[in-house]
């Protein structure tokens, strides 16, 4: 099993060593919350070979070796795609071994440039009812069903639905953002139970404005923002929700809407507003709104701070039945 004490697969692991014992095929078992791209390395002897890329998806088996496994050691590299940003696997293998792009089965997978070569650790496959498995795990220690969902939070959050934490844990938070997800693409209910479901989640994810209202931080800092929706004719505000830099996030607006108003403001890392030439550095415009410090619901909007609210400026933004609208908040 590879693991490691981060949020992500490891590299340290011991050395798996059949004594040139047949085997039963291999499985690799992703109990990850991230798509990983696997090759292995089977070592026989003194030569070994290389084989990749194996996709899998968080929560899923797949068979890596058919028919029965002849090594004195096996070696495994994992890579993710790079909508998940900096690789959350530390790549710190001690066995450098050759790969290529695409398909590839190398015999002789110690000759080959340098820039053709990764680090592989070393891993002891466990017993399963099919035969050794490899498991790649997190510290979170998921079973299949658990990296499963936890993996769909992870891209939901990422395309900016807000579906945290990322626990692995069904709960109504999680529901709401996927419930949004598959109707902002007018997908079925059951669609989050397909085999091609991460395919329509990791696409959603490199186009986080595809569908729907969202806010994207531009800046160095997070924003808390907070909107308004005509509702029973009368405007109530929600907030806030925390956009952090150079993410986007889509909040749950419902009902449709022709038009919302918007505001945001940039906070450091205690919470605290952020001052630029004396001024809140915030994003918003005419509208004079309530809001007030931590989450709130407003349908009132009279009288703000008599009532011991605040009040800030909203933008007025015509989403025009436009299959996307997106508010940027950018530094001056």
């Amino acid at each position: 099993m590879i693991r490691n004490g981060l949020a992500c697969v490891a590299a340290a692991c011991a050395l798996a060593v059949f004594a040139g014992q047949a085997r039963a095929e291999l499985t690799l078992c992703n109990r990850t919350s991230y798509r990983m791209d696997v090759a292995i390395g089977l070592e026989k002897r003194a030569n070994v070979e290389t084989r990749g890329w194996f996709r899998a998806d968080p929560g899923q088996c797949r068979q890596v070796v058919g028919g029965a496994l002849d090594a004195d050691m096996i070696y495994v590299y994992a890579k993710t795609p790079e909508v998940y940003g900096s690789a959350p696997m530390p790549q710190n293998g001690n066995a450098e071994f050759c790969v290529r792009e695409g398909n590839f089965t190398i015999p002789d997978g110690r000759n080959c440039p340098l820039n053709q070569q990764v680090r592989f650790s070393a891993a002891r496959p466990s017993d399963s009812p099919k035969g050794p498995a490899i498991n790649l795990a997190e510290e979170a220690d998921y079973d299949d069903d658990q990296a499963r969902l936890a993996g769909i939070q992870r891209l939901l959050v990422i395309a900016g639905y807000d579906a945290n934490p990322i626990d692995g844990v069904q709960g109504s938070k999680t529901q709401a953002a996927l419930n949004k997800f598959l109707s902002d693409r007018k997908l079925p209910a059951d669609a989050a139970n397909g085999n091609n479901f991460f395919e329509t989640l990791i696409a959603a994810a490199r186009n986080p404005e595809g569908f729907g209202f969202s806010w994207c931080n531009d800046t160095k800092y997070p924003v808390m923002a907070s909107f308004g929706i005509v509702e029973m004719g009368s405007i109530v505000t929600r907030g806030w929700y925390r956009v952090e830099a150079s993410k986007c996030l889509r909040p749950d607006v419902r009902g449709g809407p022709h038009r919302l108003y918007s505001y945001g403001e940039a906070v450091d890392g205690n919470g605290h507003a952020i001052k630029e030439g004396g001024k809140t550095l915030s994003w918003g415009g005419e509208v004079p709104l309530c809001t007030r410090d931590g989450k709130f619901e407003l349908s009132d909007q009279k009288d703000c701070a008599a009532r011991g609210l605040n009040s800030a400026g909203f933008a007025a933004v015509d989403l025009g039945g436009q299959p996307a609208t997106t508010v940027r908040f950018k530094e001056p």
